[in-house]
């Protein structure tokens, strides 16, 4: 039964999906089956994965209903991808039938057994998209950068969180809040990750331990189409990924067992 992973911050550019593209590569190369699935209409977790979603069933036909979820997979060199495409931006207006927010998690029931880990992308905005992605998963990881709008950012996504574990998913996890791009050297860095842990608290979450820095072959690596961990696995970013992908699967057995 596959662990479902949703990455999300509504701001954008705080490097969701940098770290769902780290995941997925990472977990990969440890043997694991993994699924990745793209709702951000942007498809940058597409590209970055190496998929083209150009005249391919996507996410938005499985949403529909024009096609199954094992129609839309595609399987790349990294891991099997359902893509996204621009059409998502409209789903918001064209999903309006009764039990709209559960589309994806019973879309998703049926590969859970060939899968791991399914990690989703989800788009920058508070949606019905995110509300699909919420419902979906057992665990939400919520990249931040230390700054001010970062921080807005998970406290406007505190009451989302909260509907969705009250109405929708009551076993939705918050794992925790992954500080990207960080620079121990900044002032602000602390003040901002003092907050943090105000907000995480809330959360009934933590910071977790892993800290990621900014790197140039994280930004490379999505031109390549490979995760930071396949593209450079002997740099620091990935040597940070692969140390978060060893905190997040702590307490798991060594066969994988939840």
């Amino acid at each position: 039964m596959a662990k479902v992973i949703a990455v999300t911050n509504q701001k954008g550019g705080v490097g969701k999906t940098t770290t769902c593209s780290a995941l997925c590569g990472g977990l990969s190369l440890r043997g694991k089956r993994v699924l990745a699935v793209d709702l951000d209409p942007q498809s940058n977790l597409s590209f970055s994965l190496g998929i083209e979603s150009d005249e391919n069933y996507t996410i938005y036909d499985v949403l529909k209903g024009n096609c199954e979820l094992e129609d839309a997979i595609q399987h790349g060199e990294i891991c099997d991808v359902v893509p996204s495409n621009i059409l998502l931006s409209g789903l918001e207006l064209e999903m309006t039938g009764v039990g709209r927010e559960y589309v994806l998690r019973e879309q998703l029931s049926d590969a859970a057994d060939d899968y791991d880990y399914i990690i989703i992308d989800t788009p920058p905005a508070l949606s019905v998209l995110t509300i699909n992605a919420y419902t979906a998963s057992d665990e939400l990881i919520i990249p931040m950068m230390c700054e001010i709008l970062s921080l807005q950012g998970i406290a406007q996504l505190k009451q989302t969180i909260f509907a969705v574990q009250r109405y929708y998913n009551k076993s939705l996890f918050v794992r925790g809040i992954l500080l990207n791009k960080y620079n121990p050297r900044l002032t602000l860095t602390k003040e901002v990750e003092e907050l943090a842990q105000m907000i995480a608290k809330q959360l009934d979450t933590v910071i977790l331990k892993t800290r990621i820095s900014a790197g140039v072959s994280i930004a490379e690596a999505p031109a390549h189409g490979e995760s930071i961990i396949t593209y450079a696995p002997k740099s620091k970013s990935a040597r940070e990924f692969n140390a978060l992908i060893d905190e997040l699967t702590a307490d798991e057995g060594e066969n994988g067992d939840k």
